[in-house]
């Protein structure tokens, strides 16, 4: 079904005839539909009975003036922008009219043009800030829904494996999450105990690859006193912290071969041995794994043991990298703008659309973390609640779009690309055969004298 789109509507308030006319005459050849008013209090009466997307409104007016009209007005202005005009514009006159809530201010006279941009601009302005509205009801809807561990997604692929994480909470099986540094993986962990039967128990996460090995047993499993020089009291190991809620082992590639033995016997008898003891005790903790590593080609290469692998491995979450699943690029922006706002009360109005282009190019190795990052970083240097270009990383700043053969063409001449693309082509063929013109030739699909013709033509040089 075809969308059908209507005309902005347009009041024109001006206390003189003849600018009515005019204005109403210009606009109305650019598309709008164009109500006039004498003064403030006959567009007062119009805006009682119906609303205008846009009001061009004089400053100085017999019976009510723009400004009074501003104020009297303002209940019916929520979703209007107001651009005033006057002959006798000053500093002090725009400041007072963008106090009273007027968008914009064009003084008198005025060419045709800088009201038709003033308008534009009054366009964008608006259409950006129902795009902000709807971003922010679907991520409130999202939120609403109870969205599994809130994360922030309308992309098929993100909500298929958020499904398959929602149903592996309701069981105590294993877990193993996988995805690129960045994806989210203990957000999702957290998500399968916080809608599990064990939310109200502990829920704690290690990083494997953060804690030196010698430390390592002994963060696990904990010691007893006396275990070791300086153990001069007895330590719970984390499986015990963690006892009737869930332990997240983050990077569980990173475990070494000597504690992947003892954490196979923790899965299998669901009991622990702390350092010091002569007797085992018994555990109630659900185990979850992530790794951004292949961990199947770690069992190939030695550094990964299979059987724990196959214990791990119960059921599996892969999370897409931010690269396929470039349609959450928006949401997830407006989010980490909302969060900036809450968390650091900067109130970022705007991302440039030249920002966004560069995000949906961007291949995102450092995933959802990055984008977060560089939001917080264009939301610090920003100084005007937008975030531009400027504000980005330098790296991502020199992303180009990737070369086509129009780049390089001499305007829109058919005839002048048509000879460009030639003596590039030529100049290519030469090369490829080491200056010889027959095979040269022979590759263009040319004939010989043909070709010496476009060498000369072109002033090729043959070097």
């Amino acid at each position: 079904m075809n969308t059908i789109e209507f005309p902005h509507t347009l009041l024109i308030v001006d206390d003189e005839e003849n600018m009515r006319h005019m204005l109403q005459a210009l606009v109305g050849r650019h598309g709008y539909a164009v109500e006039t008013a004498a003064d403030g209090t006959q567009a007062l009466q119009l805006l009682a009975g119906r609303h205008f997307d846009f009001i061009l409104c004089d400053v100085r007016m017999p019976v009510m003036d723009g400004i009074a009209f501003l104020a009297a007005a303002r209940d019916h202005l929520e979703r209007t922008t107001v651009i005033m005009m006057s002959a006798y514009g000053s500093i002090d006159t725009a400041i007072e009219a963008m106090k009273a809530g007027a968008y914009d201010f064009i003084s008198k006279p005025f060419k045709a043009d800088e009201v038709i941009m003033a308008l534009r601009k009054a366009e964008e302005r608006e259409a950006l800030r129902q795009e902000n509205q709807q971003l922010r009801r679907e991520i409130e809807a999202m939120r609403g829904q109870g969205g599994f561990a809130r994360i922030i997604t309308a992309n098929p692929e993100m909500q298929a494996v958020l499904k398959l994480a929602a149903k592996a909470a309701r069981y105590d099986s294993t877990v193993l999450i996988t995805g690129e540094s960045g994806t989210g993986k203990e957000l999702v962990a957290r998500g399968i105990h916080d809608a599990s039967p064990r939310r109200d128990q502990p829920f704690i996460a290690i990083n494997c690859g953060g804690i030196p090995e010698n430390l390592l047993e002994s963060e696990l499993f904990g010691y007893l006193k006396g275990a070791f020089t300086g153990a001069d009291r007895s330590h719970r190991g984390l499986f015990e912290e963690a006892e009737g809620g869930t332990l997240l082992l983050d990077e569980i590639g990173e475990l070494p071969l000597s504690l992947q033995v003892k954490l196979l016997r923790v899965l299998q008898e669901r009991e622990i041995r702390p350092l010091g003891a002569s007797a085992c005790r018994r555990i109630d903790v659900r185990i979850l794994a992530a790794t951004a590593r292949d961990l199947a080609a770690e069992v190939q290469q030695g550094r990964f043991r299979e059987d724990l692998y196959f214990r791990l491995n119960v059921i599996q979450i892969v999370l897409p990298p931010l690269r396929r699943r470039r349609s959450d690029i928006p949401l997830l922006c407006r989010h980490f703008l909302e969060k900036v706002r809450i968390d650091m009360d900067i109130e970022i109005t705007r991302v440039m659309p030249e920002v966004m282009e560069l995000f949906d190019r961007y291949d995102w190795p450092g995933n959802v973390r990055e984008l977060e990052n560089i939001i917080h970083r264009g939301a610090v240097i920003a100084d005007d609640r937008t975030i531009r270009v400027e504000h980005l990383p330098p790296y991502m700043r020199d992303l180009r779009p990737p070369a086509t053969c129009l780049d390089d063409l001499p305007g829109f001449s058919l005839k002048q690309a048509q000879e460009a693309i030639e003596a590039k082509l030529i100049a290519g063929a030469l090369h490829e055969t080491g200056g010889n013109r027959v095979q040269a030739a022979k590759l263009l699909e040319i004939s010989y004298p043909s070709l010496l013709s476009k060498i000369k033509k072109y002033g090729i040089e043959l070097g």
